[in-house]
C-alpha cells in the first residue's frame, strides 16, 4: 500500500501553506504593540481572542470603524483601540 502524497501539482498551494498565510497585522493601541497573527474569520473572534468585550474596544481597518459581525480579510491591517470610560 502506498503513503499519501504531501505533494501538490504545479500551481496549486497546500493546504498547510493556504492556511499560514491567513494572518492579519494587528496594532493594539494605547500600547502600540505591532504583531502578526492567525486570521480570524469575523471582528468578534478577533475581539474574544483577545479577551475584550465588544463595548471596551474599537476595531480599525483603514481608518473605518468595524463591527463585530464584519468579516476580516487575510492580509488586513487591523488596529484595536482599547477604550475606558471615566465619567
Amino acid at each position: 500500500m502506498t503513503e499519501p502524497s504531501n505533494t501538490t501539482q504545479p500551481g496549486q498551494r497546500s493546504e498547510r501553506k493556504a492556511r499560514s498565510s491567513a494572518t492579519i497585522t494587528l496594532e493594539l493601541q494605547p500600547e502600540g504593540r505591532i504583531s502578526t497573527i492567525e486570521r480570524p474569520k469575523t471582528v468578534r473572534q478577533l475581539l474574544d481572542r483577545l479577551d475584550l468585550l465588544e463595548e471596551t474596544a474599537l476595531v480599525i481597518r483603514n481608518g473605518t470603524l468595524l463591527t463585530p459581525d464584519l468579516a476580516i480579510m487575510p492580509g488586513d491591517s487591523i488596529i484595536v483601540r482599547q477604550v475606558t470610560s471615566r465619567g
